[in-house]
């Protein structure tokens, strides 16, 4: 009897023990580049785009698998003209415990407008958003603007309530609009809490126990994302079980290596392109015959070689211009770019610098390394023109101050860009516009008259044929004036522990066609 009840107390103790470990906290580590931006009237980066996404809520979301978009704080919405009226929903709450209403709505568009920063010029139209109630909201646009509600994915609402009782120091009623708080404090509805930021470092983020919607069991009980790991730190982390999903910016031999170890490569397609841009303002490329020489004198070819990863999977392919292959308005998929030095000599004997007298700096991300791949590969394809160029490396901090003004930014800089909303005016507007200039998409700096009519045309124009033409005489544009290489259309590659399932980066039929939208960390799942 002592032994039958030695083995049952040891079952019991072992079933426990099981039990126990099921039902332990999970943890999801994943690291993209710095730094991460957590206020959302600030977020452009895809590092800033992951804690919006999880943090804040949005009106719409985008479907999946699937063009167009859904209701998500709203239930539905109605369009009169220029006239788009919102019904919320009247069962949220924000992680303070306020309740979410029209206010919030009309509150985060004025303080993102105010603010000027992020994706602010998004909503330029927006003339006027008024409450009519507490969850009817109603925004008056100035005239026609078609990705609105696209637009709408990057509005996150903010807690009206809470960021007024921490306002800081500043002029007016609303005083810094809460800056200095929302710089290290979240005010959102979102799934996740966040629990400690380090822009330049980490931050921990845990699962809000009181979300509308929410959390499942098997999503991630903690999320740590590190910013500005090594790709070295990266591989070995997860070669030893202590990281779950890398960055995109490893480098494809990394990721190689890391599947023939049983690691998953996750994918997000369509979305962004790699772009080589040119600053425009000033010598060499000033003139369009220097930067044409240059589009054509750069390897396409090799270029994609050099970030495949296996004979299945790549981090970029052939592009055709300047919107991805797939997207509403990218042109034919049988145009894509090649290297063509005979026509590049042409254009460079148009050219008014002499190829012995042009100076230019080709820079590269530190914390991207395979940009300096790309820079090597240009340096070594302008010389065959007789053109010398240095290769320059730069911290992702001094690139994005430096290209706010164009006498500082360099000759050629790299820069992925993303869509931002799903829309291609999205994808172009913050680079080509004129009024878009200065930022780390659109270090060229270009003022062209006829681009910036055709982008406006793109937004006046509701028929989706129609406006797949004028994106299509766009990108014609574009390759014409040369601004941009456009390098290829990328594909983002992440390797993954088994540990963690995402659907939204494997299945097609769960993906977003919104950049780091796949990562909604509710829709993961931990394999323990």
């Amino acid at each position: 009897m002592k032994n039958s009840f030695k083995l049952l107390s040891a079952a019991l103790i072992a079933t426990a023990s099981l039990y126990g470990y099921a039902q332990a906290e999970t943890v999801l580590r994943l690291d993209e580049s710095p730094v991460g931006e957590l206020d959302p009237a600030k977020a452009s980066d895809y590092a800033d785009s992951i804690l919006m996404f999880n943090v804040y809520d949005a009106l719409v979301i985008p479907k999946q698998g699937q063009p167009g978009y859904d209701p998500y704080l709203a239930t539905g919405w109605e369009i009169d003209g220029t006239a788009y009226t919102f019904k919320l929903r009247d069962d949220i709450k924000f992680q303070s415990g306020n309740p979410l209403t029209a206010d919030d709505v009309v509150f985060s568009l004025e303080r993102m407008k105010a603010l000027g920063a992020g994706l602010s010029y998004l909503f330029t139209k927006v003339e006027k958003v008024e409450a009519i109630d507490p969850t009817t909201v109603k925004f008056t646009l100035s005239e026609q603007d078609a990705p609105f509600i696209s637009a709408l994915t990057r509005l996150p609402i903010v807690d009206k309530k809470l960021v007024l009782e921490n306002l800081g120091d500043g002029e007016g009623d609303m005083k810094d609009w809460g800056q200095a708080y929302l710089s290290g404090h979240a005010a959102g509805s979102g799934a996740y809490k966040v629990v400690s930021h380090n822009p330049q470092e980490e931050t921990v983020m845990a699962k809000n126990a009181g979300y509308f919607l929410g959390v499942p069991p098997k999503a991630p009980d903690t999320v740590r994302l590190r910013y500005g790991l090594e790709a070295a730190t990266v591989r070995t982390l997860i070669s030893q079980g202590q990281h779950e999903i890398s960055s995109q910016w490893l480098p494809p031999e990394v990721l190689k290596s890391l599947a023939a170890s049983g690691a998953q490569l996750l994918t997000e397609r369509g979305t962004s392109g790699f772009y080589v841009k040119m600053n425009t303002t000033k010598a060499p490329f000033d003139d369009v015959e220097c930067r044409l020489a240059v589009s054509y004198a750069f390897d396409y070819n090799a270029a994609v070689k050099i970030v495949a990863v296996n004979d299945t999977i790549s981090q970029g392919s052939a592009a055709t211009g300047p919107i991805p292959v797939g997207m509403m308005g990218a042109l034919p998929a049988d145009q894509t770019l090649a290297q063509d030095l005979d026509k590049a000599k042409e254009h460079l004997a148009k050219c008014k610098y002499k190829p012995e007298d042009i100076k230019m700096d080709i820079s590269w991300i530190g914390e991207v390394p395979l940009e300096e791949r790309f820079a090597l590969l240009m340096q070594a394809n302008f010389s065959q023109l007789g053109i010398k160029a240095n290769v320059k490396k730069m911290p992702w901090a001094l690139f994005s101050e430096q290209v706010t003004k164009a006498e500082n930014t360099p000759e050629i800089s790299q820069v992925f860009v993303n869509t931002m909303t799903g829309d291609p005016d999205t994808l172009l507007y913050s680079m080509y516009h004129s009024t878009a200039a200065g930022t780390w998409m659109s270090p060229e700096h270009l003022k062209d008259p006829e681009v910036d009519a055709l982008l406006d045309k793109g937004r006046e124009t509701t028929d989706e044929a129609e406006r797949a033409k004028i994106y299509q005489e766009l990108g014609l544009k574009l390759k014409s004036i040369a601004p941009s290489i456009y390098g290829q259309d990328q594909i983002s590659v992440f390797a993954a522990s088994p540990k963690v399932s995402v659907p939204a980066l494997t299945d097609p039929a769960k993906a977003f066609p919104l950049a780091a939208f796949g990562f909604t960390f509710r829709l993961m799942e931990m394999n323990e």
